[in-house]
């Protein structure tokens, strides 16, 4: 066994140990909940940069854990990274103290940004996991052939190798969902968000047909479900969270036993479609040091291009007028490849090509003269 793998035997083991003298039991908020759930209790750990410490109640045997571990990590740094994408020219633009989803050190909010960060990772997690069992990765999974042969609908039957998002949804939960802890209603909104994510892959997935008939006919067709890219998932997610319901809690819920259990009632009637929070977004526009919030004077914006959407073309009002900063434009010069040609046999050799770009950031207003800088009303 090579190195790397008795390093993970040994956390596997370490935690698996931890688990054991804790004593875990099943709480009232999950025997309240919805089988979505499945009773999960577990130990809050950092997420996703130690894998080795999250800790399963119900484990999967080690030569699982070995497997499936790598795949879990590189399913979250995935999330991570479509995080970052769907919200760059955002006010929150996912900075890295968001990507701890230890959510009961103090450190972390729960408001709608926490509510993305959970759906993408867990989606990111589910997504992988899948892919991986679809390119034959894992000796125990393979195609999702359960429906084949029913009809489908009119004129087209189940068939083919559909992407197998049971097997990345069962393991995914226990891994992602293994992360939270708590009986309050920050672990269900956790939680909920968790399932959300794991929602959000299943309700992208894209039906492909083969056409069969004689002389290339399609009399009927055989279809199969297939995963989206991946960016589909967080445009799908992005909206979610624009249309995140708040929930709103007695103060206190969660310190009893009929309190867990009113938590798990409110949670259940929602949708877990649908992303949740508890708390309201701070004001981004500024810095606030004890959040960990940078503000947004300094942050580079846009306002030319031709690929270009509207989100983008705005992010300058967005980021710096709206939040009462002026817009700075700096020139610059980049250098890059250009004129490459091959030369046998065989290189590929390229000029430096200098070009001058104009760039835009956010910058404190200068204060006119006689009166005090004029500060545009923030939009949402």
């Amino acid at each position: 066994m090579e190195r790397l793998e008795w390093q993970e035997m040994e956390n596997y083991e370490r935690f698996l140990h931890r688990t054991s003298e804790s004593g875990f039991q099943k709480t009232d908020l999950a025997a309240h909940n919805t089988p979505d759930w499945n009773g999960v209790n577990t130990v809050s750990e950092q997420f996703p940069d130690d894998w080795s410490k999250v800790c399963i109640l119900t484990p999967v045997s080690p030569q699982a854990y070995l497997i499936y571990s790598s795949s879990v990590a590189a399913g979250a740094q995935s999330g991570i990274e479509e995080c970052k994408y769907q919200f760059a020219w955002d006010r929150w633009n996912c900075p890295e103290r968001a990507l701890q989803l230890s959510s009961h050190g103090g450190l972390r909010s729960a408001n709608r940004e926490t509510a993305f960060v959970h759906a993408i990772s867990s989606a990111g997690v589910m997504y992988t996991l899948t892919r991986n069992c679809s390119l034959g990765d894992f000796d125990n999974c393979g195609c999702d052939d359960s429906r084949n042969g029913q009809l489908g609908g009119q004129g087209w039957l189940w068939g083919g190798c559909s992407d197998n998002v049971g097997f990345g949804e069962a393991i995914s939960k226990q891994f992602v969902d293994a992360l939270e802890t708590g009986q309050d209603a920050r672990a269900a909104m956790n939680l909920h968000n968790n399932e959300a994510g794991r929602k959000a892959v299943k309700g992208t997935m894209k039906r492909t047909c083969k056409c069969h008939g004689v002389s290339g006919s399609c009399t009927t067709q055989t279809c199969w479900l297939q995963l989206p890219e991946f960016r589909e998932v967080g445009a799908h997610l992005k909206e979610k969270y624009h249309a995140a319901l708040k929930v709103d809690l007695l103060q206190g819920a969660g310190n009893s036993a009929a309190g867990r259990g009113a938590i798990a009632d409110t949670f259940r009637s929602i949708s877990t479609r649908e992303l949740v929070h508890l708390e309201d977004s701070p004001d981004y526009c500024l810095e606030n040091k004890t959040l960990g919030l940078l503000g947004t004077e300094g942050r580079e914006c846009l306002r030319r291009g031709r690929a270009l959407g509207r989100w983008e073309r705005r992010s300058c009002r967005r980021l710096c007028g709206d939040c009462g900063l002026a817009v700075e434009e700096r020139r610059a010069e980049t250098v890059s490849s250009c004129n490459c040609k091959f030369h046998w046999c065989c290189a590929v050799r390229c000029e430096q090509c200098r070009r001058r770009v104009t760039k835009y950031f956010c910058s404190r207003a200068e204060r006119p003269r006689g009166g005090a800088a004029h500060k545009p009303v923030r939009k949402p």
